[in-house]
């Protein structure tokens, strides 16, 4: 964790940012020659030349990538041989986490207290945790008649490609490539080009691990060059998505036209947050739908956006989640108590301004916040935001805002909350607050959403799948499951014939 005496702005103007593109075990140029410019969100100000990587990066990446898988220097590499790299790999990123996570902070705009326990740390245990776990998977033996032997093994797939998002850029790479990496698969990963420097450094970390050259490559560019020309790639086996809905229908029209790759998109969210009248400490209610939402500038997809409370606690909780807000003032995310950041850019910024003046247009109240922050500091920063008075049929409750907007809704009865929670495209997280166990059970079963919290919001662990129902996509990340998308089955029959 970072100390008050920390100068992070000097270290910043110490960095040495290499935006060149990561392919076959080396930083190279793209084959264009083209580069665009990265800048930060903190204050406006230009960080890096990145490569521009096109299709012809993509295909360079990906005959890499095949060429590693084929010839075994890495597929053929024992469980425990991965276990070993892919360790090292961890202790590396834990000894360069100052520096990652200023890169991640100067890329996105997050706090760096945040990006030193949460995106480094987070980052580090999920690959540990993933070389632990690659020697401790068993196949299995079919109860077959006894004239038949029938094994069932899971065997790496071949070339993952990864497109990771820009919120939490190092843990979402790190979701993606670490069960792939210790399943014995070659990956070409493709970074948001709003926050490209953590991907390319972690290949560098990787390399240094141990990681044979061509099993690990970086192509950072657009999505519309890059992106699609990994997704459209007929040598690319499994594609692991993380990102909008709008972009996720594409990842799967790109598999139908090309090799009818599997598709795996983790997408939206517009999570409910249910409080019953009965749940007495409305306070610890209040304080963790601000803090759960708020968080990374309210920029995560599993942000509990829309929060459903009974209207006899309503008024009440209204005004303590109001209060709760003035305790995340946008501020310099380089300082080390700083408890909310930058949004990542412009577009950002104004997008989400939009959906507030829309708020209010369609008559919700805003209680808190509502308005840009620090403009002065030539950054993008907008303030904590509470509506009350929304409805379900609002562009606020039904459409994914992506920044620090909470919106109330109230409701009178158990089946109306259940309703409002449903009636939504997205299923990816919800919560339920109450102190009637028979409630908790009766209505977690009745959301549809990958994770329902009960009295909590967004615990996490790296044992615990993560993904959603309906559009907020299929397949999960994390935990064991995590490998049946960079895995395939294979059944080997073996004819038994009696002596």
């Amino acid at each position: 964790m970072p100390t008050p005496t920390h100068d992070w702005h000097a270290r910043a103007t110490e960095l040495s940012i290499d935006g060149r593109c990561f392919i076959d075990g080396k930083r190279v140029h793209a084959r264009s020659g083209a580069v665009f410019d990265n800048h930060s969100p903190i204050q406006g100000q230009w960080l890096a030349e990145i490569e521009r990587c096109g299709p012809a990066d993509v295909d360079a990446a990906v005959s890499a990538a095949r060429r590693a898988f084929e010839d075994g220097r890495w597929s053929h590499v024992s469980p425990m041989g991965r276990k070993r790299v892919l360790a090292r790999f961890a202790d590396l990123i834990r000894s360069h986490q100052e520096e990652l996570a200023l890169l991640e902070t100067l890329d996105m705009g997050k706090p760096i207290q945040y990006a030193l326990s949460v995106d480094v740390g987070g980052t580090a245990r999920c690959m540990q945790w993933y070389a632990e776990a690659i020697d401790k998977i068993y196949g299995e033996i079919a109860p077959t008649p006894r004239n038949g032997l029938a094994l069932i093994q899971r065997e790496p797939i071949g070339v993952v490609g990864c497109i990771v998002p820009w919120n939490y850029p190092m843990i979402m790479a790190a979701w993606k490539i670490a069960p792939a990496l210790a399943a014995g698969n070659s990956v070409v990963l493709k970074p948001s080009e709003k926050s490209p420097l953590t991907a390319l450094r972690l290949a560098d970390l990787a390399l240094e691990a141990g990681l044979p050259p061509g099993v690990l490559n970086v192509v950072p560019g657009f999505g519309a060059e890059a992106g699609e020309a990994l997704a459209l790639h007929n040598d690319v086996d499994v594609l692991g998505f993380t990102g909008s809905t709008r972009t996720g229908r594409r990842m799967l029209d790109y598999a139908s036209r090309s090799n009818l790759k599997h598709v795996y998109n983790e997408l939206g969210g517009k999570s409910a947050l249910i409080v019953f009248e009965d749940f007495a400490d409305l306070s610890r209610a209040a304080s963790t739908a601000a803090a759960s939402l708020f968080f990374n500038q309210g920029q995560s997809c599993n942000a509990p956006s829309r929060v459903l409370v009974h209207r006899s606690v309503a008024d009440a909780f209204i005004e303590q989640v109001a209060a709760e807000a003035a305790k995340y003032p946008p501020a310099d995310p380089l300082l080390a108590d700083t408890v909310m950041g930058a949004v990542v850019d412009e577009a950002q910024l104004n997008t989400v301004l939009g959906y507030i003046q829309q708020g209010q247009a369609e008559g919700a109240r805003c209680v808190a916040g509502g308005q840009r922050a620090r403009a002065e500091s030539g950054g993008f920063y907008v303030e904590p935001t509470v509506f009350d008075q929304v409805t379900n049929r609002m562009a606020i409750a039904r459409e994914e805002i992506f920044g620090p907007v909470m919106s109330v809704i109230r409701f009178a009865t158990e089946a109306e909350a259940i309703a409002i929670a449903n009636d939504s495209p997205y299923g990816l997280q919800a919560s339920v607050w109450t102190d009637n166990l028979n409630r908790a059970h009766r209505t977690a079963r009745a959301l549809r959403a990958g994770t329902v919290h009960v009295n909590q919001y967004d615990e996490d662990d790296i044992t615990v799948p993560f993904g959603g129902y309906k559009q907020s996509g299929n397949g999960r990340d994390k935990s064991l499951h995590a490998f049946d998308k960079v895995t395939e089955l294979k059944t080997t029959w073996i004819r038994v014939d009696e002596a």
